[in-house]
């Protein structure tokens, strides 16, 4: 055979393999572009990689997941049980770059909900792609911290459910809520999460910001159930010294009578007095409980005005109605 064919062969072989290097080279990039082909990311998707101050790179990863801003009826079968979150977010994500989904939350009492949830479900898909030393290097990071550094006892409490329902994730959910809800890291977590976001803090902060909006209500509603607490127990003691007095006070007006009847006058006036102050303490004590009870009810309204708001809020982001009545 001439060499022109066979030359023309090798170099066909060559660009085959170089073909298939690129694929398995760049094959994240391909299927990248292949996600991304054609996609314009809605203005509610746009606004909230902004929001949450992403890279250009993670705007990508973000966008190549299409996320979806869903509601209610709709979001339960993209994220059955909220995709197994426990954290203050509300959405999830599907694995090998598969999707992000998120509840549209328009309570403005929950400003920031959204913003939190896609950078917490972003970082999921991040750490999908991490080589496995860059993984291994992360992870120590996030091992460091939450042995060492980590004391907010409302995280604390989200790692240990993780480590219950999510075991071999759980350093993975450490990955998302570390970044999106803890306003200071050590710097090489900063340094590290620098590549995601230019201003990690704001995410932080709407993650304080509608946090708060549960935990203001839950600690208000718990004050005021310690304050009805001892009062209830005060007006049960107050109405049983009450039935004590009201029958001293009786015993001593059947002995007024008899002293009366019997012509015992001078010790019937004698013993008016002390009658007249037990009636009088009785009367004082009588007033002092039915102006606890009026504060009583009073407060238990305000209670549960208190925490009728924050079953709006848990209605707003769950089915599951909370408990009110007190």
């Amino acid at each position: 055979m001439k060499r022109g064919p066979w030359l023309k062969v090798c170099i066909f072989l060559l660009a085959i393999a170089a073909m298939l290097f690129v694929v398995l080279h760049e094959r994240q990039n391909v299927f990248d572009w292949r996600k991304l082909h054609g996609y314009q990311a809605p203005a509610a998707i746009s606004n909230l990689a902004t929001d949450d101050t992403m890279t250009p790179q993670t705007r990508r990863i973000f966008y190549v997941n299409h996320p979806g801003v869903e509601d209610k009826t709709t979001f339960t079968k993209s994220c059955p049980n909220n995709g197994g979150e426990k954290t203050v977010v509300l959405g999830c994500y599907h694995s090998n770059q598969q999707g992000i989904f998120l509840l549209n939350v328009t309570d403005a009492r929950l400003n920031g909900v959204e913003q939190v949830t896609a950078a917490h479900e972003l970082l999921h898909a991040a750490y999908d792609r991490l080589s496995s030393r860059e993984r291994n290097y992360v992870n120590g990071l996030l091992m460091n911290y939450y042995q060492h550094d980590l004391h907010d006892p409302r995280l604390l409490s989200t790692i240990a459910e993780y480590k219950k329902t999510e075991p071999n994730d759980w350093v993975n959910e450490m990955h998302s809520v570390f970044g999106t809800e803890v306003a200071s890291l050590p710097a090489p977590l900063e340094t590290y999460y620098k590549r995601y976001f230019t201003d990690r803090q704001k995410i932080a902060a709407y993650a304080a910001q509608y946090e708060g909006a549960f935990a203001s209500r839950q600690q208000k509603v718990a004050v005021d159930d310690a304050q009805l607490t001892t009062w209830k127990a005060q007006i049960s003691s107050d109405e049983k010294a009450l039935q004590t007095d009201q029958q001293d006070i009786s015993a001593a007006q059947s002995h007024l009578v008899e002293l009366r009847s019997s012509g015992q006058i001078d010790a019937y006036n004698a013993a008016v007095p002390a009658y007249n102050a037990q009636v009088d303490t009785y009367n004082a004590l009588a007033q002092t409980v039915r102006d606890l009870i009026d504060n009583y009810n009073r407060l238990v309204a305000q209670r549960n005005s208190i925490a009728l708001e924050e079953n709006q809020l848990v209605q707003d982001i769950t089915s599951a109605p909370a408990a009110i009545s007190k």
